[in-house]
C-alpha cells in the first residue's frame, strides 16, 4: 500500500458478460485442470517502493516451475490500481491483468460487479485450511471464494526508542498518555510527538475503535459512525493536533509521515508492517534496533486497530485462467510467503509459515501477528472500500479545526445511508 486505504472514484458496474472478452494475456493456457501450462500471465502488483523489488523477483520466479508461462510483471501505484482495473475490465477487458494484488476491501466490490473469477475448486486454493481464519474471511462473497490471502496486517505505533528515552517517557498505551509524552518530548528534544496522517481515512479507524464504536453494525444493518463513539473519535484525533501532540497534513501524507520519522523530526507514527523496511532506511534508524513497535494507543473505552491486508484475485475475463490460478497459488504459497516475510517483515497468511525459524525469530512479525489476532475486522461488503471516501472528506477538516466532530460524523453517516443499498438505517 502507500499505505492505508486510498479513496478511489466509483466506477459504474458492468455486466459479467463484459468481462468475457479476455484479459491482457496471450492465449495458450491448457484449459484442462492439471494440463500443460503456457502463454502469458499479466500480474499487477500494488506493493510499495520498498517491497516491489522483492515481489518482482518472486513473480518472475514462477517460470522456474512453469518454464512455458511468461510472467508480465507490472507495478501499479496502490492508489490508482482499483480504478484502473475497473476501467480496464469495464471496457471489455483490454488492458486488464490476469492477476491483481488487491487490498482486502476490494475483493467483495469486484466480485459483486462480476470482475473476479471464483476460485473454489481451482488450483489457486491449494492448502486452503492453512490460511489464518481472519485472512480467509476477507476472500469470501455470497458463499464463494474470490481471492487467496497473500498478506495480513494491522496498524501499530512506531516509535524512536532513543528519542523517547531522551525525553524520559515510555511508549504510550493511550491517547492521554501520548499527549503527556509528546509534551515531554517537545521540552527535551524540541521534536513533535506524533505524525498523524490526515489525508487517509484508514487512520481514523483506531480512534473510533478506541471509543468502542465502528462504522457500521452489519448484523443490524445500521449505520453507527454518527453515534456518540464516532463523534468522540473525531474529537480525540482533533485534540491531538490542537494540543500540539501531533502534526498532520491534508495531502501527501505518506511521504511527509515517512520523512518525518526517518529523519528523526517526530518521535512516533501510526503505521503497519508494510512500512517497516522503508522506515528502517531512514537516518534515524541506522541502528535498526532503534525502531520500536507497540499497539496503537487506546481511546477512552478500548484499544483497537483495523484488519488489513492484500489478496490475490483472478480476472474473470482472463484468456489464460489455468495459468492464472497456478500463479495465484504460487504467489500465496508458504514458500513465497516465507521469503517475503524474511525480506520485508510482512505478515504471512498461512499458519505454517510462522513455524519457519527465521520468521519466528523476527520480533516485528511476532508483534504484528499478536496484533492481528486482536484486530477489528472491517465490513466484508461490496461497499466496504467506498466507506472511506466520506471519512476522507471530513477527517482533514476536523484535524485542522475547519469542521466540528459532530458535523463530520453526521455528514459521514448521511453519506453512508445514501451509499448502502437495501434496508440500512
Amino acid at each position: 500500500m502507500r499505505r492505508g486505504i486510498a479513496a478511489t472514484a466509483l466506477v459504474a458496474a458492468m455486466a459479467l458478460a463484459a468481462t468475457a472478452c479476455g484479459g491482457d494475456s496471450d492465449n495458450g493456457g491448457d484449459k484442462k485442470s492439471g494440463g500443460h501450462l503456457s502463454g502469458t500471465v499479466t500480474y499487477w502488483d500494488t506493493s510499495n517502493e520498498a517491497e516491489k523489488g522483492t515481489y518482482k523477483e518472486l513473480a518472475l520466479g514462477f517460470r522456474k516451475k512453469y518454464p512455458d508461462v511468461k510472467v508480465k510483471y507490472v507495478n501499479v501505484p496502490f492508489g490508482e490500481a482499483l480504478a484502473k482495473f475497473k476501467n480496464a475490465a469495464g471496457s471489455g477487458g483490454s488492458g486488464a491483468p490476469d492477476v491483481l494484488r488487491a487490498e482486502v476491501a476490494w475483493t467483495q466490490d469486484l466480485a459483486n460487479i462480476g470482475y473476479l473469477a471464483p476460485l473454489d475448486g481451482t488450483a489457486a486454493l491449494a492448502d486452503e485450511s492453512d490460511y489464518l481464519p481472519k485472512a480467509a474471511a476477507g476472500t469470501k462473497f455470497k458463499g464463494k471464494t474470490y481471492a487467496v490471502p497473500q498478506v495480513i496486517d494491522t496498524l501499530g505505533l512506531f516509535y524512536n526508542k532513543k528519542m523517547l528515552k531522551d525525553a524520559g517517557v515510555k511508549p504510550p498505551t493511550s491517547w492521554t498518555e501520548l499527549k503527556a509524552a509528546a509534551k515531554k518530548i517537545k521540552q527535551k528534544t524540541g521534536k513533535t510527538g506524533l505524525y498523524l496522517r490526515g489525508d487517509d481515512a484508514y487512520w481514523y479507524l483506531p480512534f473510533i475503535y478506541g471509543e468502542g464504536g465502528d462504522l457500521l453494525d452489519t448484523g443490524a444493518k445500521k449505520v453507527t459512525i454518527d453515534d456518540a463513539p464516532g463523534v468522540k473519535a473525531f474529537a480525540a484525533a482533533r485534540d491531538l493536533v490542537k494540543s500540539g501532540a501531533a502534526q498532520t497534513d491534508a495531502t501527501d501524507g505518506w511521504e511527509n509521515m515517512q520523512q518525518a520519522i526517518k529523519n528523526g523530526d517526530v518521535a512516533m507514527t501510526i503505521n503497519g508492517p508494510w512500512a517497516i523496511e522503508d522506515t528502517l532506511a531512514g537516518k534515524a534508524f541506522k541502528d535498526k534496533s532503534n525502531l520500536g513497535v507497540v499497539p496503537v494507543p487506546a481511546g477512552s473505552t478500548a484499544q483497537g486497530a483495523p484488519q488489513g491486508g492484500q489478496n490475490l484475485t483472478v480476472y474473470a475475463g482472463s484468456k489464460n485462467l489455468d495459468a492464472s490460478y497456478a500463479f495465484a497459488k504460487y504467489m500465496s504459497s508458504a514458500e513465497v510467503q516465507a521469503k517475503t516475510t524474511e525480506k520485508l517483515s510482512l505478515l504471512p497468511t498461512r499458519t505454517s509459515v510462522y513455524q519457519n525459524k527465521t520468521v519466528a525469530a523476527n520480533a516485528n512479525v511476532k508483534f504484528f501477528k499478536d496484533a492481528v489476532g486482536k484486530a477489528v475486522e472491517r465490513p466484508w461488503i461490496p461497499e466496504g472500500n467506498s466507506l472511506f471516501q466520506a471519512i476522507l472528506v471530513q477527517f482533514p477538516n476536523v484535524l485542522t479545526g475547519k469542521t466540528s466532530p459532530e458535523s463530520a460524523a453526521k455528514s459521514v453517516g448521511d453519506a453512508y445511508r445514501k451509499l448502502l443499498k437495501g434496508d440500512w438505517k
